[in-house]
């Protein structure tokens, strides 16, 4: 009996090792260059690691830095917590406006709030906008001065609304005249335009922020000028981010006053919303899953900046900031046993070339999140091969893997869960840091590491 569980044993041994063997293999195959890469990849039901390299090694995560943050914004509010915009009325007939950064407020949702003011024939006297859920910092620690006009980094605030960006349209006019540019929604860019019209060539359009010193336009000024070279035979459009979320959402709030009927022709003034003699007119409520799918499934930074700082604002009870958000997921891990000493956030959403992970602390935390009660609720937020981020990635494995990916110049990552053709479900994190292999090839090594996993383990 014990020479038969010897061989077991040793039965056992040797496909682990060769399985180990199989992955580094693969990557040798690809030519790559090994000490650029980190991977970690281990079995739930056993927790054992099946394949480590470079795993202590910090990298850029990307935006599988998500997983952590979001995780640590659930964790501080709980999963049936909801954002909500709220509208109040004072006794002294003045109405406030209560802010919760939600990201994913729309005008039509302002619309309604003003509409129901309207239905109760409310007129107030003034109009308060508590915006003291957010401090000022509207910009990651890290985030790169020429990815502004990025439509995917808007600048985050109380004052969220439509995702923080405007379309740019710039029109032809007559061969060789300036062409005709404007924004919609309209947002008030001083607009420095050199793009001409060419009806013999193609379209060529560039924007920019102007940067130069000037003794002609104040520093004010100089904050909401764009300039759009270029050339211009047909109609081109850009959506880009609005340089001020405050002005922004002002002139969205006029719009939605006017279109809810509601009688207000003041100005907007800013107040903390008082805690007695207000009642509530109405609210927007936003619950957690859907901020999730944006977060998990599409990657939105402004979604996965604004919960993780409203999370700290909340967990903290006072402004949310930065600090505040790291400080609740740095006691988050210290609660859940995992060490944060090899890693380092500076912002929620991955964006900053400043945060620093480690491939096996991202697959000790997707392992602790199986063991969670929720596990398959959170498991389902990462997306499946052809949906979200992996629309047209990774289809190979069909519904057996479920991840978040991350890219970034010289960087990308990917990290959650892939199940084995024999059955067994893995956590697994794969950064790869290279400036002299192409994105694409990184990719590629990506899903052939995985595809190895898939067959062979």
């Amino acid at each position: 009996m014990r020479k038969i569980l010897s061989l077991i044993l040793g039965f056992a041994l040797t496909v682990t090792v060769c399985n180990a063997e199989s992955i580094s293999k693969t990557l040798s195959n690809l030519g790559v260059n090994k000490s650029a890469v980190s991977v970690s990849i281990i079995d739930v039901k056993s927790g054992k690691v099946i394949y480590e390299l470079n795993e202590k090694v910090p990298r850029l995560p990307a935006s599988t830095l998500k997983i952590l943050t979001s995780s640590a914004a659930v964790d501080a509010l709980g999963s049936d917590y909801e954002l909500k915009t709220q509208f109040y009325k004072s006794v002294n007939n003045d109405v406030y406006l209560k802010l919760s950064g939600d990201p994913l407020l729309t005008e039509k949702n302002l619309e309604q709030l003003m509409a129901a003011a309207a239905a109760k024939n409310i007129e107030p006297k003034t109009f308060y906008i508590d915006d003291s859920i957010f401090d000022n910092v509207q910009w990651g620690d890290g985030w790169q001065w020429d990815d502004a006009l990025n439509p995917l980094m808007p600048k985050f605030a109380a004052y969220n609304v439509n995702g923080n960006v405007t379309t740019v349209t710039v029109n032809p006019t007559s061969n060789g005249a300036v062409a005709d540019v404007y924004a919609k929604p309209f947002y008030p860019y001083l607009f420095m335009v050199s793009a001409v019209t060419n009806f013999k060539a193609a379209s060529e359009v560039t924007f920019s922020k102007f940067n130069e010193p000037s003794d002609v336009f104040s520093e004010e000024a100089r904050k909401n000028m764009l300039v759009v070279s270029g050339q211009v035979s047909k109609t081109v459009s850009k959506t880009i981010p609005v340089l001020n979320p405050a002005i922004n959402f002002t002139l969205r709030l006029k719009s939605a006053i006017s279109a809810g009927k509601f009688q207000y022709y003041g100005s907007f003034k800013r107040a903390k919303l008082p805690t007695e003699n207000v009642y509530l007119i109405d609210e927007v409520s936003r619950d957690l899953g859907t901020i999730l799918n944006k977060i998990l499934k599409t990657s939105d930074n402004l979604a996965a900046e604004s919960l993780f700082k409203h999370a700290g604002a909340i967990w903290s009870d006072s402004e949310g900031s930065i600090e505040n958000s790291i400080k609740m997921t740095d006691l988050y891990l210290k609660n859940i046993k995992i060490s944060a000493e090899d890693i380092k956030i500076v912002d929620g959403s991955g964006v900053s070339k400043n945060n620093l992970m480690t491939s096996d602390f991202m697959a000790n935390f997707l392992l602790y999140k199986a063991g969670e009660d929720d596990f398959e609720t959170f498991k389902n937020y990462l997306p499946t091969p052809g949906e979200g981020t992996l629309k047209n990635r990774m289809l190979y494995f069909k519904d057996n893997l479920r991840a978040k990916t991350g890219t970034l110049s010289e960087a990308s990552a990917i990290a959650g869960y892939i199940t084995s053709r024999r059955g067994k479900l893995y956590a697994f994190d794969i950064m790869i840091n290279d400036a002299k292999t192409s994105p694409a090839d990184k990719k590629n090594i990506e899903e052939q590491i995985l595809r190895n996993v898939y067959l062979n383990h």
